[in-house]
């Protein structure tokens, strides 16, 4: 959130800098309340802390119009970030971040959230405090659905594809995990990935997280090549760095670079 000030070192995050001007202090001080393991401090108390509160959710980008960060990162979803679409039909939180009233109160004057799109199992946090406070529709794949997620409302069954009304579409993705499932907001041409696939930390290649796979990395190459067939330019993920490709086809390159690069 803050790449100015927060680096890696020896394989771990630290503070490489500190912040130079208010642009980056704000970051910062964003990365902080959103830390999952609340690991980011201050010397002092930051008095404009509440006003860095209220920025929460996140614009992504001016081309990704409706489309926000949560923030807030729990620790029982490994830190993952979660998303808020605003659409007319209703609006979308995509997978959970943790319970805030502070968050709460800004979603809500944003409209609230007609339903809770959970990519996986992993990323489920608060869903159920949420749901209640949103009175909202969950939704989760049935091979993802354990103890706690047995309530969730919508259990998509089979291998899809399925739509919720006519922008979004949910893809069945296994590999991670049996029950992975992105979601395409087809008239922004963004795919939501959860887990699935990410940008790598370190270079421009794309990254299927690997050792963490629950199931086989075949199943996963086999979910990344419905992608092909897929019109966006927008990876957003639950992990790791955002990519927007120049066009569809810079896109399935990049696709067709990942599996080259497993069959050698």
């Amino acid at each position: 959130m803050a790449p100015e000030v927060f680096k890696r070192v020896d394989g771990m995050s630290a503070v490489a800098a500190q912040p130079s001007f208010e642009e980056e202090r704000t970051k910062a001080l964003q990365a902080l309340l959103s830390c999952p393991t609340a690991s980011i401090h201050t010397d002092k108390p930051a008095k404009d802390i509440l006003q860095v509160q209220n920025t929460f959710p996140l614009p992504i980008n001016d081309d990704l119009p409706g489309v926000y960060l949560c923030g807030y990162h729990s620790e029982s979803s490994y830190g993952a970030t979660s998303y808020l679409i605003v659409h007319p039909e209703g609006n979308i939180m995509v997978d959970s971040p943790r319970y805030t009233p502070r968050l709460v109160d800004k979603i809500e004057k944003l409209g609230g959230a007609r339903y809770i799109f959970l990519t996986h199992i992993d990323d489920v946090a608060d869903h159920r405090k949420w749901a209640e406070r949103l009175k909202c529709e969950r939704i989760i794949h049935l091979g993802d659905v354990v103890d706690i997620t047995a309530d969730v409302e919508w259990k998509l069954t089979g291998s899809g594809p399925w739509n919720i009304g006519n922008d979004f579409e949910l893809i069945h993705t296994p590999g991670h995990t049996e029950g992975s499932v992105c979601l395409l907001y087809k008239p922004l041409k963004a795919l939501f990935t959860g887990d699935h696939v990410a940008k790598s930390e370190y270079s421009d290649e794309l990254n299927l997280f690997r050792m963490y796979s629950k199931q086989s990395v075949n199943l996963q190459l086999d979910s990344m090549r419905k992608l092909l067939d897929l019109d966006f330019e927008w990876y957003l993920p639950g992990h790791g760095y955002r990519i927007r490709y120049e066009n569809v086809q810079a896109k399935n390159a990049a696709i067709e670079s990942l599996l080259a690069n497993y069959k050698n």
